[in-house]
């Protein structure tokens, strides 16, 4: 095996993890979402991988095999936007600590009533999203067009001083990803493709397929903006807009391939990033230590569930996508939905993520 596999160990996934698999099966059941993906490591072994119930509630739709693609939703930040950070840092280009104005001068630009906060948030703040940005704005209902999307983002005023709290914030990270290409002089699912998806023979990119597009599980009916089926196309409007890639949603993969990158990060970037690197982004930062640089933490009460360890880190996407991991035991847990569908009003994932977490560590503890 070469270092960069994951041993293949799930042959008793059925056993080990039967309480895990049922309340997923229950979740199903009581509409929670109508398909998942499950994957398991822990210590370079793939201990879970399956694929539960079907693309859409129908009795006739297709089966959710493991290999199923998702739309990955936020799970874009640490995947493509935090890594491509954590390679630029790596190679001297990037400074966490630089003002984003420097690199962007238009993000400080025609803001005067702002100009001294504008020019005082950093990168830094931007992975860790302490910068006052808010978090979401309809910018698609603004502009059309990439380059027309990537200037509302930059105009949209700063809600509290820079570096003052933690606020979640997708406009942040459309500007962090504008950032991030002008440093690389390269476009970000490229760079991304090249530096770690494929060195890694990983199944993440951007934008499927038109061939590829009908065996990924719809995420929702809009009826609002583009009128049709969302499927095998970004979920979340504002990456829609910017032409399906950006640093904030965008991504699609299996659960395997997010398993995969997991352990490269959990094994302190395996050749790929430098492991003072990656403990670096990992590591709780900001204002009360809410988060980490593109990655989040645990925080009570988390999604993560009671037993990972404090130095655990993941990250939740909108569409029901989730990666936990625990660097105290080796753990990553990949769960993949569409819990969108038909439409994003049903909120209780966040009733079975905790317990699935849970339950998962609690089968690998008392092994």
């Amino acid at each position: 095996m070469k270092n960069d596999e994951l041993a293949d160990r799930s042959a008793d996934q059925d056993r080990r993890f039967a309480r895990a698999f049922a309340l997923i099966e229950e979740a199903i059941a009581r509409r929670a979402f109508p398909g998942a993906a499950l994957a398991v490591t822990r210590g370079g072994e793939l201990l879970a991988w399956q694929g539960f119930g079907r693309f859409t509630y129908e009795a006739d739709s297709p089966a959710v095999q493991r290999e199923t693609i998702w739309d990955l939703a936020s799970l874009t930040k640490p995947l493509a936007a935090a890594s491509m950070a954590m390679r630029l840092f790596d190679d001297g280009r990037l400074q966490l600590d630089r003002p984003v104005a420097e690199i962007l001068p238009e993000f400080a630009e025609g803001a005067a009533p702002q100009g001294e906060w504008r020019r005082a948030v950093t990168v830094r703040m931007l992975l860790e999203h302490s910068s006052g940005l808010p978090a979401h704005r309809k910018l698609y209902l603004e502009a059309t067009g990439r380059e027309a999307m990537l200037a509302a983002a930059r105009a949209v005023p700063l809600e509290t001083e820079p570096g003052a709290r933690t606020q979640y914030s997708d406009i942040g990270f459309i500007i962090l990803g504008e950032l991030l290409e002008r440093i690389a002089g390269r476009a970000l699912g490229e760079f991304c493709r090249s530096e770690f998806f494929r060195p890694l023979t990983l199944h993440l990119h951007y934008s499927p397929q038109a061939a590829e597009r009908a065996s990924v599980p719809p995420t929702a009916i809009d009826t609002l903006w583009r009128h049709r089926t969302v499927q095998g196309e970004v979920n979340d409007e504002n990456a829609s807009a910017m032409g399906g890639v950006a640093a904030h949603a965008g991504l699609f993969g299996d659960a395997h391939s997010v398993a995969r990158f997991a352990e490269c990060i959990l094994r302190g970037g395996e050749g790929i990033f430098r492991p003072e690197t990656v403990r670096l982004f990992t590591t709780r930062s900001g204002p009360g230590g809410e988060r980490a640089l593109g990655w989040d933490v645990p925080t009570f009460p988390s999604q993560s569930g009671s037993r990972f360890s404090p130095r655990s880190f993941g990250h939740l996407g909108y569409t029901g996508t989730s990666l936990w991991c625990d660097p105290e035991r080796g753990l990553s847990v990949t769960l993949l939905t569409n819990r969108t569908w038909p439409d994003a009003t049903n909120q209780a994932i966040k009733r079975l993520r905790p317990a699935l977490h849970d339950w998962i560590v609690s089968a690998l503890d008392n092994v």
